[in-house]
């Protein structure tokens, strides 16, 4: 995992081992009527060890049946117990609408690893399996059709005569909210009468037990209205039919019906999985008026369409109210693994996605203003934030720094999108706690160390204390408050000092240090984590702040950035190929990193360094669209070539809130949009290069209004809509 999750998961040092599946063939049997084709179920069709019509992989359930031959797992030479790990995702289907989630496979869910719908972190319902005629449907097609909803297609053949050609279709319609609507379509010459089963069962587990092995067996479950009811000590949940079974056994977890389908007829099944004492799911991001404008992407690459159509879907999908204050909406981490609010990467997202309008912004403010640590505390104006592991040559940080480093950024640069000037005000208080802890950590140095002691001062870290501290200072002397000099004094001494410091140099022209050891010696060690050297942040008038780095400096890190050591052709390896300790799936020794690689288009491009931000762009295209358009936050780092396709991490979040933020970002940096709305002006800054042709976005909200753009494929930007009074910036 990247970082330590939310209370509700799992914890780092609780992974479960991998299970190992074994391919169990079974069979059913069809019998006929003289007109209407009557198939009655198997008599030894039983429950949970339902039988099926071809070999497909099958685990028992937990508790149940034979266990599955898996392999011996790595023992921790430390405590002697199996070195744990997650259950693979990279080939499921999530389906989020937070905070509910459904988690398939191909099509049934059979109850192994991650299968089932959730409701805020609890597994409602494990296994939903349906046998058509005593037999399984061969499954032909799963596919997801939103961010919260995947179809998924199976066929039978129950006629004698009906050849090769199947003649039974069963369609599913499975849905993040809980429901699952079932569709049998008669595609057979004659009228068709077909007894369908659908198992269900649950361990009504939280996710983290999941995620660690102990999810303990299914729960003995009970008729329920025109469904079934399973409780434990800690929860209860029902599945309702509708319309209501012919037949409920609850011994064997059973609802059946008998199904009349006339030629080219249909019937359905829908089933509401609801989690007791709990009302209908209502994500927030289902909301009439949700804090993201439906913006648009056009052009003469057809592939940015569905990357941002698809990154705003997954956006709403992560969205969560705050319990105690509905009307303030933050953003998860990322699903299956982390629903839970991460401040670092809910304030990166919040950022990436300002394009889109500034509530989002607003409400992750406030939510995470109400975390920071009080007057009194030692490290009063601190937002906590969970550890991240930081690979192999660094310990784990603090990002809980990043997070206050963040806040004042965030609020700064969402006042120029057009946060309005009394919202921004009632925020700046917890801004102004936030430059506090910065000066008092640091003290007299020149750098923000580390805050466990003898810590390294880390390059990345340096680059968000510089960021906030100048466009912190810009923010304090738009509303008359003091500091603005201390902090602008400390910002030139510590560019000063990174310069001479944090540059290791060598034959190639040298490169930034990844840290700096307690001892003050430079860990040399490239990554993509220097590319927070190329985010300086938001000014006034269009302007960007100056960077870290000089003039040669950034042109060697660019040079860095766009070698295959370090661009695999996919995105931006977290550790450079030639690095000690590089593993392509390791998430911070070498796979790619969407948010990192997202910066470095960002922020080259920026610099400019098209060409280099041009090959980060297209391999990053190229990858999404392997993916669906919907990026993992993370994928293997391999070097790409010709007929290749990108490894997926078995252990990604997919969505994830950073990675599709950051398809936001890079389509608005082509165009270059840099608004003043304090200052009515929006200034267009676009790639000139035109590395994807033509490019219009439409939808984009600045100053408060709808706003348009429109690249050429000479690099021209044009305004097509704006707010009345925004004047074009030079």
């Amino acid at each position: 995992m990247h970082q330590q999750p939310t209370p509700s998961y799992a914890p780092d040092d609780e992974r479960p081992p991998w299970n190992r599946r074994e391919w169990i063939p079974q069979d059913g049997a069809v019998t006929t009527a003289r007109q209407t084709i009557d198939v009655p179920p198997p008599p030894t069709a039983r429950g949970p060890n339902l039988s099926a019509s071809r070999a497909r992989p099958s685990t028992p359930t937990p508790g149940r049946g034979r266990r599955s031959t898996a392999a011996t797992p790595v023992r921790t030479p430390q405590t002697g117990r199996p070195a744990p790990e997650l259950p693979p995702t990279h080939a499921a289907l999530v389906c989020v609408a937070l905070p509910g989630l459904a988690i398939s496979g191909e099509g049934q869910l059979d109850g192994r690893g991650l299968d089932g719908f959730y409701r805020g972190g609890r597994r409602l319902l494990a296994r939903c399996q349906v046998r058509v005629a005593g037999r399984e449907p061969l499954a032909v097609q799963a596919r997801m059709t939103s961010a919260d909803s995947a179809r998924f297609v199976g066929t039978l053949r129950v006629s004698p005569s009906a050849g090769p050609d199947p003649d039974v279709v069963v369609e599913r319609f499975r849905r993040a909210d809980g429901t699952e609507r079932i569709t049998l379509r008669n595609a057979a010459a004659r009228p068709l009468r077909l007894p369908v089963e659908v198992a269900l069962g649950t361990d009504l587990a939280e996710l983290a037990s999941i995620a660690c092995g102990r999810a303990g067996p299914e729960l003995p479950a009970t008729v329920h209205d025109s469904g079934l009811r399973w409780a434990t000590a800690g929860a209860a949940a029902s599945v309702i039919a509708d319309p209501p079974p012919s037949d409920a056994l609850a011994s064997a977890g059973l609802l059946r019906w008998e199904l009349e389908l006339p030629p080219g007829g249909t019937a359905a099944v829908e089933l509401r999985v609801r989690l007791d004492g709990a009302g209908p799911l209502r994500p927030a991001g289902h909301a009439t008026t949700g804090p993201l404008a439906p913006a648009r992407a056009t052009g003469d690459d057809l592939r940015v369409t569905p990357l941002l159509d698809t990154a705003i879907a997954d956006l709403q999908a992560l969205l969560l109210r705050d319990a105690a204050h509905p009307a303030d909406i933050h953003l998860a981490a990322g699903a299956p693994w982390r629903c839970g609010l991460v401040p670092a990467e809910a304030l990166a997202a919040a950022r990436m996605a300002l394009p889109l309008g500034t509530r989002l912004a607003a409400g992750t403010l406030r939510t995470l203003a109400r975390t920071q640590l009080p007057e009194g505390n030692p490290r009063a104006g601190l937002i906590p934030g969970p550890r991240r592991d930081a690979g192999p040559f660094l310990p784990p940080a603090c990002t809980g720094t990043e997070a206050t480093l963040l806040f004042p950024v965030l609020l700064a640069e969402a006042r120029r999108w057009g946060l309005p000037e009394q919202e921004t005000r009632r925020l700046l208080p917890a801004a102004e706690r936030c430059l506090t802890w910065l000066r008092t950590t640091a003290g007299a140095g020149p750098y923000l160390p580390d805050p466990q002691p003898g810590g390294p001062a880390r390059c990345d870290t340096q680059a968000h204390a510089y960021r906030a501290a100048l466009l912190g200072a810009d923010l304090l002397d738009a509303f008359d408050r003091p500091g603005a000099t201390e902090l602008r004094e400390w910002a030139q001494a510590l560019r000063a000092a990174f310069r001479a410091d944090f540059w290791v140099e060598d034959r190639g022209g040298g490169r930034p240090a990844v840290a700096l050891a307690p001892d003050g010696r430079p860990v040399p060690h490239l990554g993509s984590t220097v590319v927070h050297l190329l985010d300086t942040g938001l000014l006034g008038s269009g302007r960007l702040a100056p960077g870290l780095l000089d003039a040669v400096q950034t042109e060697h890190l660019a040079r860095l950035l766009g070698t295959p050591a370090m661009d695999a052709g996919w995105g931006l390896r977290g550790l450079g190929a030639k690095e000690a300790g590089h593993n392509p799936f390791g998430h911070r020794t070498g796979a790619v990193r969407v948010h990192d690689t997202a910066l470095a288009v960002a922020g080259l491009a920026a610099a400019g360094y098209e060409k280099e931000a041009s090959g980060l762009l297209r391999g990053l295209l190229d990858a999404a669209e392997h993916f669906g358009h919907r990026l993992p936050d993370m994928f293997a780092g391999e070097q790409r070539f010709s007929g290749s396709a990108p490894l997926p991490h078995p252990a990604a979040c997919r969505p994830a809130a950073t990675a599709a933020a950051s398809a936001i970002m890079m389509l608005t940096a082509l165009a270059g949009v840099r608004p003043d709305t304090p200052a009515g002006t929006v200034t267009l800054c676009p790639v000139r290069s035109a590395p994807l042709g033509e490019l219009g976005l439409t939808g984009l909200r600045v100053a408060g209004s709808s706003f348009a753009v429109r690249v050429s494929r000479l690099g021209l930007a044009m305004v097509e809509e704006a707010a009345d009074g925004l004047q074009l910036g030079v």
